[in-house]
């Protein structure tokens, strides 16, 4: 009960929405207390302070008041550690469940003054803090690894930046909660054959006219066009011959969860992720069909990933979707 009653507390007094572009910290979103060292360096300073009292000590009156103005000045250069920085979030690119998305993140630091050991935390998972260094006048580029255990979409959620430079006394930090999400694509099965295609074995490739690849020469034939007249070949004294192209096109493929054996639905998605996975490096034509929709065949990278960003989000609720 008391921890819920803490939480509600630090969720009232430190209430921050969710933000994107960028954002900068100025003094409204710095929050600053003394560490368990600062508390004892100023238990300590009241017990120096009581005894040059007692006993009229001149020299301990100067050295009581040089660590206090010395903790007062590591005060301000902590609180200044993060003062005036910029800070936005790029982007994350798709990762598959099981591993660890990288979340960039840009630190800007416009003043002369580097920025040391800044430390940034998730503040929902208890992950080691990650801490860096921003040098002065530049734009650091900052991976924040988040381990992405479900498919679905990843939200980067609130973080915490703080740190204790330059002596520990103080400890500063502020919270950022961007609007960054990453798309997370179920775990593939290791191995998963792929279902038959349009022909017998199912994959395969044949070549087609097209404009992709040089598919040789052959002899010109009234009609045909100039660009492609071989020229070099007829310097050669080979006569007129036209160039030839290629396409090569590949078997077309049904990717169909009503065809697999699993009885997981986890199970069948990871093995739809494996049949996209290979279709796409056969170089077939692969269409995608679930309960909710269909795919017509393509292949390319872009249908690639939006075949698995449709397995990522199947029959998950509609509130975990942007």
């Amino acid at each position: 009960m008391i921890d819920r009653l803490k939480e509600l507390f630090r969720s009232w007094l430190f209430r921050q929405k969710i933000e994107s572009g960028t954002i900068v910290l100025s003094q409204r979103r710095i929050f600053i207390i003394p560490t368990r060292r600062g508390f004892a360096l100023a238990f300590v300073l009241v017990l120096m302070l009581v005894g040059d009292i007692n006993y009229n000590l001149s020299l301990g009156y100067v050295l009581t008041f040089l660590l206090a103005m010395m903790a007062i000045m590591s005060m301000l250069h902590t609180f200044r550690n993060l003062a005036q920085l910029e800070i936005r979030a790029v982007r994350a690119d798709a990762v598959f469940s099981g591993e660890t998305a990288q979340f960039l993140l840009h630190f800007n630091n416009s003043s002369a003054l580097a920025r040391y050991q800044l430390c940034l935390t998730a503040q929902a998972s208890g992950q080691t803090p990650l801490c860096f260094d921003v040098p002065a006048l530049r734009d650091s580029g900052i991976a924040f690894p988040l381990p992405a255990t479900r498919r679905g979409w990843l939200a980067l959620g609130e973080l915490k930046l703080h740190t204790e430079f330059p002596l520990g006394l103080f400890y500063a930090w502020s919270y950022l909660h961007f609007d960054t999400r990453c798309m997370v694509y179920p775990k593939p099965l290791p191995d998963a054959p792929l279902p038959f295609g349009t022909r017998p074995d199912g994959a395969g490739k044949h070549n087609i006219a097209g404009d992709d690849d040089f598919g040789g020469l052959r002899n010109y034939v009234a009609g045909d066009a100039l660009p492609r007249i071989a020229w070099k070949a007829f310097a050669r004294g080979r006569g007129l011959q036209v160039k030839q192209f290629i396409t090569q096109a590949g078997e077309e493929l049904w990717l169909d969860i009503a065809e697999t054996p699993d009885q997981n639905e986890e199970a069948k998605l990871a093995r739809m992720a494996r049949w996209v996975l290979d279709a796409e490096a056969q170089g077939l034509r692969y269409g995608l069909r679930l309960p909710d929709g269909e795919m017509p065949p393509e292949n390319g990278g872009a249908h690639r990933d939006e075949c698995l960003r449709r397995i990522a989000l199947f029959n998950l609720p509609q509130q975990a979707q942007p």
